[in-house]
């Protein structure tokens, strides 16, 4: 292979037009795969975030059964206690020990009406959580059956096209190891402004083929002679003419 400092620029040219005809290619099954490697991202994150919403809610719930637990044991042990109490009443030998079981008797009952609203008050927390979980279970059960669909569409796309991309991707560093550093970093630069990531392109129709401006015919006859590398004035892209692909490199 000829040393990149002594190519023409016509081979140059060649180079850079080889390795974007390459890099379209991959372009192209990364259209083919579409936002679908993106959206699977997405999904995933999201779905990680509602696990932890719904464990979080779970918890909630689990807590709030632990407290109305609490409340209805409260109520138990008040109502025993009311219940002995009663008893004792029975056998009161005097006005002090009455006043006293009477006193006991009203603060079991209060503790039971407390407990009560309690049980009730949380009662209603816990239908709001309950309601709130199921929903969010629900979202999380359709988020991962779309991430299922789009697993199965992605995986088809990567299986279809997987041995041509790594084909082309190593045909691409190969090309790329050949051309000029300068060049090659206008090339990346320029194919990264754009989303059809063309950073060479031909004159068709007098026209660039990548902003559709009008090349002026001085211009063209350059581009023609390939004595310099030229660039279109509207978008920066690399300007080749039609018969680029019948330059021959000097091996």
């Amino acid at each position: 292979m000829a040393n990149t400092a002594e190519l023409t620029v016509a081979e140059k040219l060649k180079q850079l037009y080889d390795l974007q005809l390459i890099d379209s290619e991959i372009d192209e099954i990364s259209i083919l795969k579409g936002e679908l490697p993106m959206e699977v991202r997405d999904l995933e994150d999201e779905i990680i975030g509602l696990e932890t919403r719904v464990g979080r809610l779970e918890n909630n719930v689990a807590d709030i059964e632990s407290e109305v637990a609490r409340h209805q044991t409260n109520i138990k042990e008040a109502e025993a206690l009311i219940e002995r109490y009663e008893k004792q009443m029975d056998n009161v030998k005097n006005n002090r020990e009455y006043d006293a079981l009477q006193k006991e008797l009203e603060l079991q009952r209060l503790e039971i009406q407390l407990s009560e609203k309690k049980t009730r008050e949380t009662g209603g927390i816990k239908t709001n959580k309950l309601e709130t979980l199921n929903a969010a279970k629900e979202r999380l059960d359709a988020k991962k059956a779309d991430l299922d669909v789009k697993k199965v569409e992605l995986e088809k796309i990567i299986e279809k096209t997987e041995t041509d991309e790594q084909k082309l991707m190593r045909k691409s560093e190969k090309a790329r190891k050949k051309i000029e550093a300068r060049l090659l970093k206008s090339y990346d630069r320029v194919r990264s402004n754009y989303r059809n990531g063309l950073a060479v392109v031909s004159v068709s129709r007098d026209s660039c083929g990548g902003c559709f401006n009008k090349i002026p015919p001085q211009v063209q006859l350059e581009i023609g002679m390939r004595k310099k590398v030229l660039a279109c004035e509207h978008c920066g892209r690399v300007l080749v003419d039609d018969n680029i692909m019948e330059v021959t490199i000097a091996k």
